[in-house]
């Protein structure tokens, strides 16, 4: 494996982190109090090309190979302190590009993916439920096929996106005895007879994400608007998790970077007993570790994304990635209040909205407790 970024890599990094510094942190303390997404920053990013790193540029976006779109995310981790805006733009590319990629027809492709990239629209898929959440097959939507529709009833929750979103990829059930393999992926328009948004889901972190329930009560859908094939959602929920689970935490890795930068910077200044801070043990050790958890952080999740750019299916090494960055960021945002002490309590110094941020990453996308399942069955645990 080469460690090093290509000289057109490298360069995209510090285009995305010039970019993100410049245009995606005003009013942040006040957006995250108010809960308020970004409309201004998510066209400015798609006007960058974020939006569009893993689709064919004959949908509109770049092409990037996965190793690219790392490096990116990446970079905007480190140049955007807007951890919400990051998260809505992951998880419209993962949950609702990729599929589309992967499974959609291509009429699918061409009437979708170039609104998806430009930022006009917004999508998102609706697979948890209230009593459907890490046994994500269990769901109670149901669909059931008339002629030549599909009438979709049920509801779903904790789904990001919802309220501005223009693209809805709704999972339900036509076979419960089939089990997973009676789930089923549906395309459903915003304005569709039958879909509903609920209200705003209020969160500890994230905040400038949007959250909401979702509903299908008699909604009708096309046959043409299944997404791949009837009982074909679990393949397409497992490459959107295998893509998400890669990718979702690189920006996670720009985000450690810099609140390494600024705990050195910190300790360098702060003085106690007549000198810097960094010279006590107390405070060198904690910058020590959090260097070492970077490191370890961008190893493992580096890997990951390269075997997938060789054509594997690595689901360990996602795994793997998906647990250690977590927990990784999380211990690192603890460690970065402690250096800076009272300070990094308080809201204008903006590491306590990090780790609320960071926090939600052993839940989402299947948490850290799976992971651990997984990787302990891949041993025939």
């Amino acid at each position: 494996m080469d460690f090093s970024w290509n000289d057109e890599q490298a360069a995209l990094r510090r285009e995305i982190t010039r970019f993100a510094q410049k245009e995606l942190n005003d009013n942040l303390i006040e957006r995250d109090r108010c809960e308020e997404f970004s409309w201004d920053g998510w066209k400015k990013c798609a006007q960058m090309g974020i939006q569009g790193l893993p689709v064919p540029e004959e949908y509109g976006g770049s092409g990037a190979d996965i190793l690219t779109t790392v490096a990116a995310l990446e970079a905007l981790g480190y140049g955007c302190r807007d951890n919400g805006l990051i998260f809505s733009i992951n998880a419209h590319m993962w949950t609702t590009e990729i599929p589309l990629m992967a499974f959609g027809t291509e009429e699918q492709k061409r009437k979708y993916l170039p609104k998806l990239v430009s930022g006009e629209w917004i999508g998102l898929h609706a697979m948890t439920e209230p009593l459907a959440g890490s046994d994500a097959y269990s769901l109670r939507t149901r669909a059931e096929r008339k002629g030549d529709r599909y009438i979709l009833n049920g509801s779903k929750t904790f789904i990001t996106n919802a309220q501005h979103a223009n693209l809805f990829i709704i999972f339900a059930n036509v076979d419960p005895s089939h089990n997973p393999n009676g789930v089923t992926a549906f395309l459903v328009e915003k304005g569709t007879p039958g879909l509903s948004v609920g209200n705003k889901l209020h969160k500890m972190g994230l905040r400038t994400s949007p959250m909401a329930e979702v509903v299908v009560q008699d909604c009708e859908v096309p046959v043409e608007n299944i997404l791949g094939k009837e009982g074909g959602g679990q393949a397409s929920f497992t490459t959107s998790m295998e893509w998400e689970r890669t990718c979702i935490l690189a920006s996670h890795l720009g985000m450690m970077q810099r609140q390494l930068e600024n705990a050195v910077k910190y300790a360098r200044e702060r003085n106690q007993f007549g000198q810097p801070i960094g010279k006590f043990s107390a405070i060198s050790n904690k910058i020590a570790d959090m260097e070492v958890r970077l490191e370890t952080a961008r190893l493992v999740l580096y890997k990951a994304a390269w075997l997938k750019s060789q054509g594997r299916h690595p689901l360990k090494e996602v795994s793997v990635a998906k647990l250690y960055v977590s927990e990784a960021a999380v211990q690192s945002c603890l460690d970065a209040i402690q250096i800076l002490g009272g300070y990094g309590y308080m809201t204008e110094y903006e590491v306590e909205r990090e780790l609320r941020d960071a926090i939600s990453s052993k839940i989402y996308s299947g948490t850290s407790e799976i992971q651990r399942v997984i990787i302990a069955g891949l041993h025939g645990l």
